[in-house]
């Protein structure tokens, strides 16, 4: 019997036979703003197609121009764009896949400026105001929905997804809360859910039955004047008699002030929002949003609160994902880890996406993956995520590896990270790397340490070829009288070696390692593990009685006095993930850390912290002072051999330590690997 017998199951929607339960959900990637948009595309969905990923969903392209995610976004509306979409269809075919349009008109989210609404409301996520639209024209809307789901049956897609969720147009106008029109379209329920039905009504008397209409329906708002739960349902029986063949859910808006798919968020969180849509309907309800493993996934569809199961960024991660759990390899699916620092915080900050533990995702076309012509023996000294992406990637085209790691655990900075509430994934990260080394059996040497004496001796003794190195970095030490005191620890004492802190804690430095020092020591840890904590402590109502599915959310016990100093006059967290930063900063807030910009640093002693702020002189009694003050590259093993003649490649930390970032750390390691 198959590990996962009810994903692996086969279904059939419409005319199309998906061979699992497994759907790429849709992401915007902006690929399309790069050099050869097409090859990119094409080879981006092509890669998921041949994983054998059951199906696969677009990113949004919207029906008319003002409906646009940002300037120069994905439009489908005339014509003489069919051959351009012939090449991403064609190329997912081939691969053996099948490929949906998801239409998307962003309505008042939308970065133009000429972006409308169902009322000149604006969004707080956008610095334009919305125009309302007219009767006429939202009539107008409704059939370029319908001709945007032709051109794309004439495409060779074999679907189109209407996007109704997110806070996006069409949820707009769902919702008491941006939806104030007078007429047909909105008011009571009934008219503000026209909009969605009509939609649906349209696009089927346009396409073939055996053409996919997928409606994405928003089953939680998290907005107050959002929909109720008894509403959500109504919308997905009216949705299903209109003409739907399915319902993928959407949570929360892109405003709404709880945290949706991050880190943070439990797995599977969201199930109870999903099933309250399923009970609804007769026809097949895929669940989204915190969906990472196969094991997950088969637990919701086995519960009966889904058919399916959308997973986006999963298949960034991974693009093999389907084949891996069909095979039963499930140990060696490179895990999404939700930190959305490669993909949701390029994309909200106007930038292309990829992956954090996948450099190539959206990148394809860039990597030569071929077997090398000239394989070596190469050095590698440090187990971080440099030097083991480095080491599995140089592996696989033919290298000869040999791994130093001069601890007794690989992980380097990973295994600070996942102490982290909220940062568990990472668990999964440092799973897949240590699998995949151990597969490849790449010669790994724990708790030993390497010196340029002794490594260069090799070298020309020609036991390795070339040297990597990958030795991270060391906290820096800031200038301040006192930090020999017993009362001051760095980082590394807290995160790695549990040093006992306590109850009045200063932190000096607000960096990534500053926020994840305090998140560590006012404790969070049981909301991204728990389903129910987490709801209780952002105040999510599941159960959805009231508009939106919000009530108060419950006070955190903060188990410490934390504050947070740094020496720069701006805002604390200013450089944080955009995406993922205000979520530290709000469970800051509710455990009552303190913040204080533009400190000077003076001394540590029995008092606790001297500093001053605009040359005043202040004294804050701490019983602990930890030290979060940035980092420096460790270069002393690269310098050793640099001054014996010997080469070495330096990547990650080592090599730039402004910040930590793993992203640019693995990116690195990988796109030297392949080009060695």
């Amino acid at each position: 019997m198959a590990a996962y017998p009810n994903l692996l199951r086969p279904l059939r929607i419409a005319g199309v036979e998906l061979p699992n339960r497994m759907v790429m959900g849709a992401m915007h990637t902006r690929l399309e703003t790069m050099d050869r948009p097409l090859e990119r595309l094409a080879a981006f969905y092509a890669a998921r197609a041949a994983g054998e990923i059951g199906l696969i969903l677009t990113g949004g392209y919207a029906p008319v121009p003002e409906g646009v995610m940002d300037e120069g976004g994905l439009v489908l509306d005339r014509p003489e764009q069919l051959a351009e979409h012939r090449v991403i269809t064609s190329a997912v075919n081939q691969a053996g896949g099948r490929i949906v349009l998801q239409i998307l008109h962003a309505g008042r989210y939308a970065k133009v400026a000429s972006c409308v609404a169902p009322s000149a409301i604006k969004a707080r996520i956008n610095v334009h105001a919305p125009r309302a639209l007219s009767t006429d024209e939202v009539w107008a809307t409704i059939e370029r929905f319908a001709n945007t789901s032709a051109l794309a049956e004439q495409a060779g897609y074999a679907g189109v997804e209407i996007m109704g969720s997110e806070g996006y147009l069409i949820n707009e106008f769902t919702a008491a809360l941006t939806n104030q029109r007078e007429d047909e379209f909105g008011g009571d329920f009934e008219r503000r859910i026209r909009l969605p039905v009509e939609i649906v009504k349209a696009v089927r008397a346009r396409v073939s039955p055996r053409f996919m209409l997928i409606y994405r329906i928003s089953s939680i708002d998290l907005m107050d004047g959002g929909m109720t739960g008894e509403e959500v349902a109504e919308l997905a029986r009216r949705v299903e008699a209109a003409g739907a063949d399915m319902l993928n859910t959407g949570i929360g808006w892109h405003e709404a002030a709880v945290p949706t798919m991050a880190a943070p968020v439990p797995r599977a969180a969201w199930v109870e929002a999903i099933r309250n849509v399923k009970r609804a309907v007769g026809i097949p309800v895929m669940a989204s949003n915190r969906i990472n493993t196969p094991e997950v996934a088969e637990a919701i569809i086995a519960s009966g609160a889904a058919d399916l199961v959308s997973m986006a960024r999963p298949l960034l991660a991974d693009p093999d994902f389907a084949r891996k759990t069909r095979a039963g390899l499930a140990e060696q699916i490179n895990t999404c880890i939700a930190c959305n620092q490669a993909c949701l915080d390029r994309i909200f900050t106007d930038r292309v996406a990829s992956c954090l533990v996948n450099p190539r995702a959206g990148r394809e076309v860039e990597f030569e993956d071929g077997k090398t012509a000239d394989p070596k023996h190469f050095a590698v000294v440090g187990g971080g995520p440099a030097g083991m992406a480095f080491a599995i990637n140089a592996t696989q085209r033919g290298h000869r590896v040999t791994l130093f790691e001069a601890g007794d655990q690989l992980g380097g900075q990973l295994n600070l990270a996942r102490q982290v509430p909220g940062k568990n994934e990472f668990n999964e990260m440092l799973r897949y790397f240590r699998v995949t080394l151990k597969r490849l059996q790449v010669a790994v040497h724990l708790q030993t340490a390497v010196d340029a004496e002794g490594l260069a001796a090799r070298v020309r003794a020609g036991e390795f070829d070339e040297v990597v190195i990958a030795t991270g970095v060391l906290p820096r030490q800031p200038d301040i009288r006192g930090l020999d005191h017993p009362k001051v620890l760095s980082y590394l004492d807290v995160l790695a070696h549990g040093a006992p802190v306590g109850q009045r804690v200063a932190i000096i430095g607000a960096g990534g390692i500053g926020f994840d020092v305090a998140e560590y020591l006012v404790g969070h840890a049981e909301e991204s593990l728990q389903p129910q904590v987490f709801m209780d402590a952002w105040g999510v109502d599941t159960a959805i009685h009231g508009a939106g599915g919000l009530k108060a959310p419950a006070p955190h016990a903060a188990g410490r006095v934390v504050h947070m100093f740094q020496r720069k006059n701006e805002s604390l967290g200013k450089n944080l993930g955009k995406s993922t930063g205000w979520i530290l900063k709000a469970n800051l807030r509710k455990a009552d850390v303190a913040m204080t910009a533009g400190a000077s640093y003076h001394a540590v002693d029995d008092q606790g912290l001297h500093y001053s702020v605009n040359g005043e002189a202040r004294v804050w009694d701490a019983d602990t002072v930890i030290l979060c003050a940035g980092q420096l590259s460790n270069r002393t093993l690269a310098d050793g051999l640099a001054e014996r003649g010997i080469p070495t490649h330096v990547i990650g930390g080592a090599d730039v330590a402004a910040e930590l970032d793993a992203v640019r750390a693995i990116d690195q390691a990988t796109r030297l690997a392949v080009s060695l």
